[in-house]
């Protein structure tokens, strides 16, 4: 996977989220940890894994990425998804 460009993809849907990490693969995957887990948001508010994923997976496929690059944000939060459960 060229996580340089999906890295960059990521960008584009979830704009103005700070992206620190050595490398772009790690950098992504602890991204879509953080965003699943819901710890950008107050511990009172946060929602359940599974509604973070479906709206992960909805923001993506409503947003202006080509069709590829789309299936393979929300492939790589699958993945990242069954890790964590």
């Amino acid at each position: 996977m060229d996580y340089v460009h999906l890295l960059n993809q990521y960008r584009q849907v979830w704009n103005n989220r700070q992206l620190p990490g050595k490398n772009e693969e790690e950098t992504l995957r602890e991204a879509i940890r953080r965003d699943l887990m819901d710890e950008n948001s107050h511990p009172r508010v946060r929602r359940p894994l599974h509604e973070k994923y479906f709206m992960a997976t909805r923001r993506i496929a409503e947003s202006g990425l080509n069709d590829e690059d789309k299936v393979k944000l929300i492939q790589l939060h699958a993945s990242i998804c069954t890790e964590m459960q």
